[in-house]
């Protein structure tokens, strides 16, 4: 399953770097120098990464290969992947990656269907799951420990609290 670790975006500069939106919580193991990024489209790539340097809202990159600012604008909007099999298992009691929770059947405290997690967006003040019910509504549910109590990966389920009303609109 692939993974998306980035979006290019506009092109930084006369050499060929470019600025990327992160969409992963380890950009320094993901953009290491020697790094190799698949793409989407496919045709744009895989990109080496040369060097990396961090910017407000993301980084600046610059990949072997692209040496202009025509180059780097030719990738602008280049979706960067890695494959899920090649990511290191997660140590942590209360940490997932994205694509765990993505399909989990959500449930309320007293086991009852609220839905099914469809996304997990990253925002500044917290994650949130996206959580689709099956009349096709998606519902935004903050990712936090009073709102979401439990989460069991291999039982394919979460347990949601919310807040009063948050599934009727």
């Amino acid at each position: 399953m692939d993974l998306v670790v980035g979006r290019i975006g506009r092109p930084q500069g006369v050499r060929g770097e470019v600025t990327v939106e992160l969409r992963t919580d380890d950009p320094d193991a993901r953009f290491a120098p020697g790094s190799s990024l698949r793409t989407d489209p496919v045709e744009r790539g895989p990109l080496v990464v040369a060097e990396a340097r961090p910017r407000p809202g993301g980084l600046v990159v610059l990949f072997e290969g692209p040496a202009s600012r025509e180059d780097a604008e030719a990738l602008r909007g280049t979706v960067l992947v890695v494959d899920s099999a090649d990511l290191p298992p997660i140590d942590a009691e209360d940490e997932w990656y994205d694509h765990d929770l993505i399909g989990l059947a959500a449930v309320d405290t007293a086991g009852s269907a609220l839905g099914t997690v469809a996304d997990v967006v990253h925002s500044p003040a917290s994650d949130l799951l996206v959580v689709r019910d099956p009349d096709g509504g998606e519902h935004l549910v903050p990712f936090v420990r009073e709102l979401v109590p439990s989460v069991d990966v291999p039982g394919g389920r979460v347990v949601v609290d919310p807040p009063e009303g948050l599934f009727d609109l």
